[in-house]
């Protein structure tokens, strides 16, 4: 039970996780929007280093749970608020971040991942250019967004004091499950990461693979994330929809958590990792709740698979990559294509 304290603000109060146990084996961290967390942490560090000041404008690209995120982070510490979304942003979160005070404005609607998402960032350049005193957050590349983890490496610490963990969640930005993973590693923990990917994306890899549903958003990129830190990462799952929507379907049926598809697939990861590995304590990320997936995914739930029907296929090269689920030991090897950010020296924000 989350302690019972008045809040100042909505977003301290929404961006602690409800630890919920699943089944025998898994914890599930289930976040109402995870990513309050990385925007917190990254407008507190640029206020306090000088880079903005309140009432400066903060501009970034999502495709909607950052944007949600921002906007109250800017609503708590009284900055203004400018989003780029794709067309994941739907009618209820767009009214809700117009009233937060935030602009939002969408990028014409597209079935190409690549297309929509530099769409996206060459827009943002363009309002750059008019508006050069803007600050752009650039949640896809800046080490500051890792900050605001640290407080939660620190929730997992209480929940699981001692032993050998194993931490699974949807790659995205790098930001979350790459800065949790560190923090804990640092404190001398044993921690294997593992990271959930949807086919198509580039991040590790699978740019030439394609899901014959939508790539999952929010999890993968066609574009480069340079928060990405590859050596962070044990072992990989590539998820396809198809799989991410039963699973999803799977976790509300037989422990009632309403999540999105990040958290279905992040979930059958975790739940093989657990089969293979039955040593270590997994804990896997619900990033955000299930709603925007209502109509996409979960009316679809008369087609969700049962979960004994669905298996990875274990792969050693990255040419091997299958559709509907493919796994690979990463074994924290450095990518040879994408720049490395060194992780922030800074202390985490609580």
């Amino acid at each position: 039970m989350k302690p019972s304290r008045l809040h100042d603000h909505l977003a301290e109060a929404i961006k602690d996780p409800d630890p919920i146990r699943v089944g025998d084996e898994l914890i599930c961290l289930r976040f109402e929007t995870m990513k309050v967390y990385s925007a917190l942490g990254a407008v507190r560090h640029l206020l306090d280093s000088g880079a903005v000041k309140p009432g400066d404008t903060l501009i970034d690209s999502s495709s909607g749970i950052y944007a949600h995120a921002l906007a109250l982070a800017c609503h708590r510490y009284g900055m203004k608020c400018h989003i780029v979304g794709s067309t994941t942003v739907d009618r209820t979160l767009k009214i809700q971040l117009e009233i937060l005070g935030a602009t939002v404005e969408q990028v014409p609607s597209s079935n190409n991942l690549q297309l929509d998402q530099n769409l996206r960032v060459r827009r943002i350049a363009e309002i750059l250019r008019d508006n050069p005193t803007y600050h752009w957050m650039r949640q896809y590349h800046d080490d500051i967004h890792y900050l605001g983890y640290g407080a939660v490496a620190d929730l997992v610490a209480e929940l699981v004091p001692s032993g050998p963990l194993c931490l699974v969640g949807g790659v995205g930005t790098g930001a979350s499950t790459g800065a949790i993973a560190e923090f804990l590693r640092r404190r001398g923990r044993d921690v294997n990461l593992v990271g959930v990917q949807p086919f198509g994306s580039i991040t590790f890899g699978a740019g030439h693979t394609q899901d014959p549903e939508m790539i999952i958003a929010g999890i993968g990129s066609s574009i480069e994330f340079r928060n990405v830190r590859h050596d962070l990462y044990d072992r990989l799952h590539w998820v396809s929809f198809d799989y991410a929507m039963s699973a999803a379907v799977d976790l509300l049926r037989t422990s009632g958590v309403f999540a999105g598809l990040s958290a279905g697939a992040a979930y059958l990861s975790a739940l093989w990792e657990h089969n293979c590995d039955s040593s270590r304590q997994h804990v896997f990320l619900a990033a955000d709740t299930g709603t925007r997936y209502v109509e996409s995914a979960f009316a679809r739930h008369a087609e969700a698979r049962p979960m004994n029907a669905m298996r990875p296929r274990e792969i050693e090269s990255l040419d091997d990559l299958a559709v509907p689920w493919s796994a690979m030991s990463w074994d924290r090897r450095e990518s040879a294509q994408l720049r490395r950010e060194e992780f922030p020296s800074a202390t985490p924000s609580h």
